[in-house]
């Protein structure tokens, strides 16, 4: 439920009032003696706090995508290092650049 400032404005006592958002506004001061008219100041609203390492998307994964991606990880590393270092391919010839034949001068 919001909350809401009023202050009044005959003895400017301000106060903090918890109310549903489709009750009306108060009028009249709840200071015993005082029946000045309140006023609802413009409140900043409520400030969001996070709490916490933080919120990420990978923080409500499931357990099973956890562990799958965990398996993933050390057989992809085991993979790799079992595998051979791979040999480059030899080198294809180098071919000479075709020469140009100049016309023949008539």
């Amino acid at each position: 439920m919001p909350h809401y400032d009023y202050v009044c404005e005959t003895c400017e006592k301000q106060f903090e009032v918890f109310q549903s958002m489709n009750d009306k506004r108060l009028t009249k001061c709840p200071e015993q003696g005082c029946k000045g008219k309140v006023r609802r100041l413009i409140g900043t609203g409520a400030g969001l706090v996070f709490k916490g390492s933080g919120f990420y998307i990978t923080d409500y994964r499931s357990e099973n995508y956890k562990s799958g991606a965990k398996q993933d990880g050390t057989a992809a590393s085991a993979a790799s290092s079992s595998t051979p270092a791979a040999t480059p391919a030899p080198a294809a010839p180098a071919k000479e650049p075709a020469k140009k034949s100049k016309p023949a001068k008539e």
